[in-house]
């Protein structure tokens, strides 16, 4: 039961208002651990945090994105508090909020030998070891199950395509999270897999327990994978507890011959493939950008520390851009866009068109086309979605007119960057306080015109070259038969940039939007 009063601030606030609030939950916990944030976006003049425990009992914390925040201690009773903390100003491509404000963990514990009935861990041994006692359980084979499993695979010819197809059948469930059996496990026990097979749903550890026992009828062994969703830097190793995750994914075990981006080598399991199988957007082979470089724990009793997400390179999430185009005297423009997505850039595009209508998305396309080429006329949009590959490919025509611009009837000017990259340049302001956050990936375009009869190139902007140890740019500008040949690459490396180098991603990022905006001018003969 939620109970909430919203004040809007134009009505019941005036400047300088602060605001004071408490409340109250009531939860069944089978944990004797607790976190807390001492703020959010917003200042705080004090945020406090007190735990009440029984006689006899005491309690441990650690502090995350702050020096240690020490309690004060009267009898069993611990308060934790900060004072006068500062907004925190929002900023593109920062860590999240959970990585930036002040958090405590606590874990409280009973006397020696007393039995309390909660579960404590006094390491990540502990964790994964009770994980697995309550997944390990779950994963259970009968004969539906089995038939449909070989029946999946009966063409499957290698150990990646029979993790592929079941990958893909699992990710095709539905997804529903019914939670029950609580006070047994906390939410982290998955229902049976065979249960979760006849009824066709579940939610992450259902899908996971799942593709287990699929995998399992195909003599491949699978573990399941804790983990954050949402943030990479979220999970800290000082403090060894399951509610540090939200998510359940899995690793299975492959042998030499599979080979790919999301394969990691462990020092006691071996070759692992990491795979969601509730990211239905990101197949097998893939994973998607918020957990790749999460610290994870793999529930298995032979695992006593986290481990490490893979993170795809570059090259792994390319996209290619070709355009072909024609542009006549008066600076009108035809031109077509073929588009190949692959990985995290296919992934984006495969949940863009899936949860929007047809006419939705042909709107989001043709906004796109014309914020480059202004007044353009869109005559077809073909995407194809090819997510067992993990490409997504796209299609797109249209028209101009007034692309170019004529000028005394003798310059013609135009960009050659015809359209944008789909994604935002960000970092444009003077000053930061956040470090900034790179995700893997790259891209390459390369557009052909075909210049107008009787015009020559008059002036084209000078060839661009940046190379940084974040990532690296560069265009080119060449003519040949009568085609204006414009080529521009960029590769973006997985990295957390100190803000006291702000200033050098920032040129990084302006040169390149100084580039696009380049035009080439031609002169008629």
């Amino acid at each position: 039961e939620y109970r909430f009063k919203r004040i809007t601030a134009g009505i019941e606030a005036d400047a300088g208002t602060v605001f004071g609030y408490t409340y109250t939950t009531e939860d069944r916990t089978v944990f004797s651990q607790d976190d807390w944030a001492f703020q959010g976006a917003i200042p705080a003049v004090s945020s406090r945090y007190t735990l009440v425990l029984p006689s006899g009992w005491r309690a441990e914390s650690v502090t995350f994105n702050h020096p240690k925040v020490e309690p004060k201690v009267s009898g069993t009773t611990y308060t934790w508090e900060l004072t006068n903390l500062d907004p925190v100003p929002r900023e593109p491509l920062s860590p999240s909020l959970t990585n930036l404000v002040a958090r405590l963990a606590v874990s409280y514990y009973p006397p020696a030998g007393q039995n309390s009935g909660l579960k404590t861990f006094a390491n990540w041994s502990d964790v994964s070891a009770w994980m697995s006692e309550l997944e390990d359980p779950q994963v259970v084979v009968d004969d539906p199950l089995a038939v449909k499993a070989r029946e999946l695979t009966a063409n499957a010819r290698t150990e990646y395509e029979k993790i592929q197809t079941i990958g893909r059948y699992v990710q095709n469930i539905q997804y529903i999270s019914i939670q029950t059996g609580l006070g047994r496990g906390g939410g982290y026990r998955p229902h049976v897999s065979t249960q979760v097979f006849a009824k066709s749903y579940g939610d992450c550890k259902d899908k996971a327990n799942l593709m287990r026992a699929m995998l399992k009828v195909l003599g491949i062994t699978a573990f399941p994978v804790s983990i954050y969703a949402g943030d990479p830097d979220y999970v800290r190793p000082e403090w060894p507890s399951p509610q540090q995750f939200n998510h359940c994914i899995i690793a299975v075990k492959v042998s030499d011959e599979t080979r790919g981006p999301t394969i990691i080598q462990h020092p006691r399991l071996g070759r692992l493939l990491i795979f969601d199988p509730t990211a239905e957007e990101t197949p097998v082979g893939d994973l998607p950008s918020y957990l790749q470089g999460s610290l994870a724990l793999i529930d298995s009793k032979e695992i006593d520390a986290l481990v490490k997400m893979p993170v795809t390179p570059p090259e792994s999430n390319l996209l290619d851009r070709q355009i072909e185009a024609s542009i006549d005297g008066n600076g009108s423009l035809v031109a077509t866009i073929r588009e190949k997505a692959n990985g995290q850039w296919a992934a984006g595009y495969r949940s863009e068109m899936q949860r929007e209508s047809r006419p939705e998305y042909v709107k989001r396309i043709e906004g796109w086309v014309t914020a480059g080429a202004t007044a353009a006329r869109v005559t077809r949009v073909e995407p194809r979605d090819d997510r067992a590959a993990g490409r997504f490919d796209l299609d797109v025509e249209f028209t101009a007119s007034g692309y170019g611009q004529l000028m005394q009837e003798r310059l013609l000017v135009f960009k050659p960057a015809i359209v944008a990259r789909r994604e935002t340049l960000y970092l444009t302001d003077a000053k930061r306080k956040h470090p900034i956050v790179l995700t893997s990936n790259s891209y390459s375009e390369t557009v052909r015109v075909k210049l107008p009869l009787g015009f020559a190139v008059d002036e084209m902007p000078d060839a661009v070259k940046l190379d940084t140890a974040f990532g690296s740019y560069a265009t080119s500008y060449e003519v040949k038969d009568g085609v204006l040949i414009f080529s521009r690459k960029l590769v973006q490396r997985a990295t957390t940039i100190p803000v006291e180098q702000y200033n050098s991603v920032r040129s990084f990022f302006e040169r390149i939007r100084a580039a696009e905006q380049a035009p080439v001018v031609l002169i008629r003969k």
